[in-house]
Formats: structure tokens, C-alpha cells, sequence
């Protein structure tokens, strides 16, 4: 039986040849190719969270177990509307989170904008592989490593390097130290992480990956959001007694009750590591899964968390790219509304079969 091969087929068997088949070519329904990291099911076992086999959030759509999520390789660049993730381009920015969601769910069904639970599975393989990815987090080097340097995206008015060219950073930029790794995942810019939120400090978000699907609905006022009790139980936003994040003495905190708002220029923070929570409070594992609440008392790389609980609240990982030692896959922000927008705010497509 003779055999014929597109285009498109070559190409993908190229990338996946080449990568080992850790990455792989996924294309949209104009047929626009997306560069692809293919990362296979992971439990709470596989992360060091505990003994359970239970997949990861990741790999729950609907309470049932997905064999793998597709991660794009670079963050996107927008092209006819559809973000792509390819190497050599500028991240688009200035891009608030539901622009975002759109330009991912415009590729057609199983795409969408990468999820916060799709990040913290990343960061914690990161975290029980013992390897933190670099990136350019000071002006186009790794504050700790100044001499390895992405080509220019972006220029700022000062002449210093702001965005990066997807792609261009050393190996050491990868979230596994290969040149087959997802690239800029510490640094260049903050990347919405959809399906987490806070609402007036109360910690909400949709089960599982439900966030992945493009039915989802992650609007302000969506019945899918839920809060979480301390014994991980998801429940109705507003139910006594759910975890919150309050600012004691100008510091995030968990607690089940906000005792002071934030107003102003306000901007509490505190490395991630350093979390607190209220004596007497349970963290249950669903936050560590989430990287909403450090899984153990390790640096984390050292990343920081950023958070504000007046009215709505959704999150940023990542760092950007003047963002130092503070950047990373553990780097949290909540402090910014999902009107959020900006030259250091982009996103990253991602895949995932429904």
C-alpha cells in the first residue's frame, strides 16, 4: 500500500523527531501550526504532594482523567485573530484576560487560554525535578546569570531589551534544561492563568480543568466558580467559613475571614514560600495542587506572590521581565482586575482533547 504525506504531516513529524516527542505540531481550524510540548498525565505521587495516584487538577475536564495536556512551546503571538505559539516572534501583549480567552477558543474546540491549574502542574514537576527554568527576568538576561541573553522583541525607551523573541534564551530557559522544553515560563512577561480568581479576597475556582473547556464560562459573575472549605471541599462563593486571602500587618494571609481590604496603592506581597496561614486552619491539598499555597517549606526558587482583595482579582504567573529574583513558575499575581492589560501582559495557548 503506498503512503502520501502532507505538509503539514512532515513538518510535525519533524518537530516530534526531533524533540523525542516531547513536542509535537498542533494546528487550528484555518490550519495554523502551534509548536506544542506534550506533557503526560501527573498525580499528586508524581509531584511529591502526597501518595495518592489521583491526577493532577490538570488532567481533570468534567471529572474525568485526560492522558496528557498540550502546552505551547513559546507564549503567543497573535496571527488573524488565532494565538500561535512559534518560535523567533514577539509575544503579543497589551492583552487583558478575556482578549486572551479569545484569541485561544478562536483556534476551535480543545483550545484554550493556558489555565492556572495547567501552570502549578508545570511548576511542581519543576519542583520535584529539582530544576527551576532562568529566564529573562532583568532586561533581556537572568538577573542571576547576566550573561545569558535573549534576542531583542521589545526595546524600551531607555534602550534596554523588554520582550524577548520566543524562544531565543539559553537551554537554561526551559522548564527542563533542554532545548525541547517550554520556553519563557520565568520572566518576559506575566502570563494570564484563567480558572482562578479572588472575589473580595475569597479564593475561587472552576473544578478540576474545567477552565480548559471552551464552554467554560469564566465570567465575573459565572455560576462555575466555587470557593473551597479547608478540607478542600468546593462549595457556592460566599459559604461560611471558606479560604480567603486577608493582609495582616501589609501581608497576604489564608484565613476564612477578611479582616482588612485593600485599597489604594496598595500591593502586599510575600515571598511564596512564606505564605502564612491563620493558626488553626487546615490548608487542604487542592491549593497545593493549584500552587495557590507552597507545597512544602522549600524556596520555591525564591518566586514571590502579590495579591489585593478588594472586588475581583485574577492571576498572573510567571514574572516579567524586570521582575528579578522575584520571577519564576511559582511567581503569583493577583492584584490586578481581568481588565488587566499592559506591554508586560501576555498569555500562552494550550490544547486539550475534549
Amino acid at each position: 500500500m503506498a503512503f502520501t504525506f502532507s505538509i503539514k504531516d512532515t513538518y510535525r513529524q519533524a518537530v516530534e523527531a526531533a524533540s523525542g516527542g516531547k513536542q509535537t505540531v498542533l494546528y487550528d481550524d484555518k490550519g495554523y501550526p502551534s509548536i506544542m510540548n506534550v506533557i503526560p498525565k501527573l498525580s499528586y505521587k508524581d509531584v511529591g504532594l502526597s501518595d495518592s495516584t489521583k491526577a493532577l487538577p490538570a488532567f481533570m475536564v468534567d471529572d474525568a482523567e485526560k492522558p496528557e495536556i498540550f502546552v505551547g512551546t513559546y507564549m503567543a503571538m497573535v496571527h488573524d485573530g488565532r494565538a500561535c505559539s512559534l518560535p523567533g516572534q514577539v509575544p503579543k501583549v497589551y492583552t487583558n484576560m478575556d482578549q486572551a480567552i479569545a484569541y485561544c477558543r478562536a483556534k476551535g474546540p480543545g483550545w484554550h487560554c493556558m489555565t492556572n491549574a495547567e501552570y502549578a502542574a508545570i511548576a511542581l514537576w519543576c519542583k520535584a525535578n529539582g530544576y527551576y527554568p532562568r529566564g529573562n527576568n532583568n532586561y533581556g538576561s537572568d538577573h542571576g546569570y547576566p550573561h545569558e541573553k535573549c534576542r531583542p522583541g521589545t526595546v524600551g525607551s531607555d534602550g534596554r531589551i523588554n520582550l524577548g523573541l520566543t524562544g531565543s534564551g539559553p537551554n537554561s530557559w526551559t522548564h527542563d534544561g533542554t532545548p525541547n522544553g517550554i520556553y519563557g515560563l520565568n520572566g518576559d512577561a506575566l502570563e494570564w492563568a484563567i480558572g482562578l480568581r479572588t472575589n473580595n479576597g475569597e479564593i475561587q475556582i472552576l473544578a478540576g480543568n474545567n477552565a480548559a473547556k471552551n464552554t467554560a464560562d469564566l465570567t465575573a459573575g459565572s455560576a462555575e466558580w466555587k470557593a473551597i472549605l479547608p478540607d478542600g471541599t468546593l462549595v457556592a462563593p460566599g459559604t461560611a467559613g471558606t479560604l480567603k486571602i486577608d493582609i495582616v500587618s501589609g501581608v497576604p494571609k489564608i484565613s476564612t475571614t477578611v479582616k482588612t481590604t485593600t485599597s489604594g496603592d496598595q500591593w502586599p506581597s510575600t515571598p511564596f514560600k512564606d505564605l502564612a496561614v491563620e493558626s488553626g486552619i487546615t490548608i487542604p491539598d487542592i491549593l497545593k495542587a493549584l500552587a495557590v499555597f507552597p507545597s512544602d517549606s522549600s524556596d520555591h526558587g525564591g518566586d514571590r506572590l502579590w495579591a489585593r482583595n478588594d472586588g475581583e482579582k485574577c492571576f498572573y504567573r510567571g514574572g516579567g521581565w524586570d521582575h528579578t529574583s522575584y520571577a519564576g513558575v511559582f511567581y503569583l499575581g493577583g492584584g490586578y482586575p481581568r481588565s488587566g492589560s499592559g506591554g508586560n501582559v501576555g498569555f500562552r495557548p494550550a490544547y486539550i482533547l475534549l
